[in-house]
């Protein structure tokens, strides 16, 4: 009897279904998602969707466009000083007080030397005095921090109280007149580069390109993201980092100063009792903006759109008629989904 050998032909068995794979995600996308600041002008985007959506003919007229960015650009300028004290793991909570201080001391020289019918000449000198104030309230406040390792957030707590106090007590606690010369209103406050971008935006634009390219591509801007990433390790490669330290604190307290100046130029007035918040609205434009409260990350394009996005939910639910306290719930929330989403983001790559 023979036995019948299988032919391999005619074998029924199937092999098994191959898994389905996803769609490859191309690179450029991947690249693109594990950006900061693509995820932040994602919600910057739609936000504009919404309120374009919901209020078409009033949202985001030419007008609308205009006095948002405005508005925002002392902030803006606030904001790129903040940003590279964050990316050094460290806080500034006197960028209000040492823009008063700085307005202050810049309108009392006004002040003698011709009001508001002063010329150039006075307001050239007024100017450096608002930014060297800056400038040496900043580098003290980083020696604090630097040298005599006090925390940052006691340095600049007690900065925003010592600041505001001085020029409380320069002033008597009310604002000056004749603080602001006309001229300087005039030209840089209301005046607009051929007639359609205002001064202040062109200032603000002008310095988020400056130190934006600096921290992006010189080597203070490496040194800066090596310190907020790991200060010992920069130690040990060379870097001075006390000496950085003061330099950062300095820069921020030189762009408090230039905010002054801004404020100024558009408001006509020191508005002491004006700027109790500025610090909380920088941070939290900075943080909107994807810069790392632990250091190491953080860009000024982020703070950019960072500084945005209240910006605009604030005209939108005005343009809304949402009443401002519902505003200020909005401004709260949208912050704090932006830190999870970051939290949640940065626990993912460390787990990856």
């Amino acid at each position: 009897m023979s036995t019948q050998v299988p032919d391999e032909a005619a074998d029924t068995t199937t092999a098994p279904p191959k898994p389905r794979t996803a769609p490859a995600v191309p690179g450029w996308a991947r690249r693109l998602a594990a950006v900061n600041e693509a995820w932040t002008f994602g919600v910057l985007a739609l936000l504009v969707a919404f309120f374009t959506a919901a209020r078409p003919d009033t949202f985001l007229t030419r007008y609308d466009i205009t006095q948002i960015a405005t508005n925002a650009a002392i902030y803006l300028v606030l904001g790129v000083g903040m940003t590279y004290v964050i990316v050094v793991a460290g806080i500034d909570l006197s960028v209000g007080s040492v823009l008063v201080l700085s307005a202050v001391l810049s309108a009392e020289y006004t002040i003698h030397h011709g009001g508001a019918e002063s010329g150039w000449g006075t307001i050239g000198v007024a100017t450096v005095i608002a930014l060297v104030t800056g400038v040496v309230w900043g580098a003290l406040q980083g020696w604090l921090v630097a040298k005599a390792k006090v925390p940052p957030l006691i340095v600049t707590l007690g900065g925003f109280g010592a600041a505001l106090g001085i020029a409380q007590i320069i002033t008597g606690g009310q604002d000056p007149t004749g603080a602001v010369s006309s001229e300087l209103q005039h030209s840089v406050g209301f005046g607009k580069l051929f007639g359609q971008v205002p001064w202040l935006v062109v200032i603000a634009f002008a310095t988020t390109v400056v130190f934006g390219l600096i921290l992006a591509f010189t080597r203070f801007g490496r040194y800066t993201y090596a310190i907020g990433s790991n200060p010992e390790a920069a130690r040990r490669v060379g870097i001075d980092v006390d000496r950085h330290l003061v330099k950062i604190y300095a820069l921020t307290g030189l762009l408090s100063g230039l905010g002054s100046v801004m404020w100024l130029a558009y408001f006509g007035t020191t508005s002491i009792a004006g700027h109790s918040t500025d610090n909380l609205k920088v941070i939290t434009a900075v943080v909107l903006g994807g810069a790392s409260l632990f250091g190491g990350r953080g860009s000024v394009l982020g703070a950019v759109i960072g500084v945005f996005i209240p910006a605009v939910l604030t005209t939108g639910l005005i343009i809304m008629d949402v009443q401002q306290y519902w505003q200020d719930v909005a401004i709260g929330i949208v912050l704090v989904a932006a830190v999870y989403l970051d939290q949640f983001r940065r626990r993912g790559r460390e787990r990856g």
